[in-house]
């Protein structure tokens, strides 16, 4: 009895299949010829649209790879895989808007009002619409409510930090304020030493998914069905190392499409008066996108301990080291780069902190806390909208 199938009929399968496992390394590289030739024959409009595009396509790949990573890796080293590569997606466009402040002064207030709105992004629609989602399907969620207790502390303290150069921004020293961006920004630097040791080394297994949870149960027969199937997806089939360079190779990419992406979008910023609170807030959403959908497709597998770790691990990376890291990038290009944020910003990220510890403080989660997220960003979005 020939078991094969008859000639042609995978055929049609097969390409679905390709485009499905390919589609966004497909859509990437042809939204990046268009931006490229829109950018050259001064479509700014166009440029922009497609290299959004294609930035989100390439940064859905890096955290598909960074996914493969996580899951050889154990906790908390996963989630460090996930955020890392998309914080390193965010500081890439926010370090290529900070250099557009040579041309457009208002850009370094973009940068900061993209810094706090990755923030509220991961804090609220990442974690929002990944509780929400896994409600609908769990009646409740499970998690170790030491992740969210100690990453809530962390954020809490971290976002007060910021409060030192901001009341600075109210007297009359100018240079104060610099000197006391530059404290605070190797506070932090030195609070996330501190911090990384007691996650990998100290206090481990205050990030990993306790007993009870019914992760370990939804894996294995995860697992088992994984065995069965026959993955043909390239990146599994590569070795850590060389995965390790494929994200690098992709950020590459992503960071020469920021660069006409801050180029033209600055331009559009300010030819249509787009709020730098709005310019920054849609900076963060293209750049925390792809951990969006890391985020759901976890909670749909009732993995909502890897949710609390990429959001909350995420906002803590985004606080302790991409500001610095702007900072002295900022530096070496001869730009000042202040933390002088605004008291809507500031407000806004400590009571989203304050929102993410009253829902998750239990280690249990339910869809109406992913609603309540949901309608804080909202309110967020209306507000970086208007504010000016």
């Amino acid at each position: 009895m020939d078991s094969h199938p008859p000639s042609g009929s995978s055929a049609q399968p097969s390409v679905l299949h390709i485009f499905g496992e390919y589609g966004d390394i497909l859509f990437g590289t042809i939204f990046a010829a268009l931006t490229y030739y829109f950018h050259l024959t001064g479509h700014t409009y166009l440029s922009t649209l497609s290299g959004a595009i294609a930035i989100g396509a390439f940064s859905i790949t890096v955290s598909e790879i960074a996914e493969i990573l996580a899951e050889r890796l154990e906790e908390p080293y996963a989630s460090f895989v996930l955020t890392f590569s998309a914080v390193a997606v965010e500081i890439i466009l926010l370090y290529m808007i900070v250099l557009e402040s040579l041309h457009t002064p208002s850009a370094l207030e973009t940068v900061k009002g993209g810094i706090i709105s990755a923030v509220i992004v991961d804090m609220n629609v990442l974690l929002g619409l990944a509780v929400f989602i896994g409600g609908l399907s769990y009646k409740e969620q499970e998690h170790n409510e030491d992740t969210s207790s100690t990453y809530t502390t962390i954020l809490l303290v971290a976002s007060s930090s910021l409060l030192v150069p901001s009341i600075i921004n109210y007297t009359d020293n100018s240079r104060g304020l610099f000197d006391a961006s530059v404290a605070i920004a190797i506070v932090l630097v030195l609070f996330y030493v501190a911090i990384f040791i007691f996650q990998t080394r100290t206090h481990s297994h205050f990030f990993k998914a306790t007993a009870k949870s019914r992760l370990f149960r939804i894996k294995k027969h995860r697992d088992e069905a994984e065995e069965e199937e026959d993955d043909d997806y390239f990146f599994d089939r590569l070795g850590n190392v060389w995965n390790f360079i494929a994200i690098f190779g992709f950020i590459f990419f992503i960071g020469m499409l920021a660069e006409v992406f801050a180029t033209d979008g600055m331009k559009i910023a300010t030819e249509m008066g787009i709020s730098t609170g709005l310019a920054g807030l849609l900076i963060a959403i293209i750049a925390v996108s792809p951990e969006i959908l890391t985020a759901i497709k976890a909670a749909r597998d009732d993995e909502i301990q890897r949710v609390v770790n990429i959001a909350m691990g995420a906002s803590t990376v985004s606080i302790m080291l991409t500001v610095p890291v702007l900072m002295g990038l900022a530096y070496l290009n001869g730009i000042t780069l202040t933390l002088d944020f605004n008291a809507f910003q500031i407000g806004a990220l400590i009571l989203t902190i304050v929102l993410a510890w009253k829902t998750t403080d239990d280690g249990e989660t339910n869809y109406f806390e992913g609603i309540s997220h949901l309608m804080f960003f909202v309110s967020y979005a209306i507000i970086a909208t208007l504010y000016h």
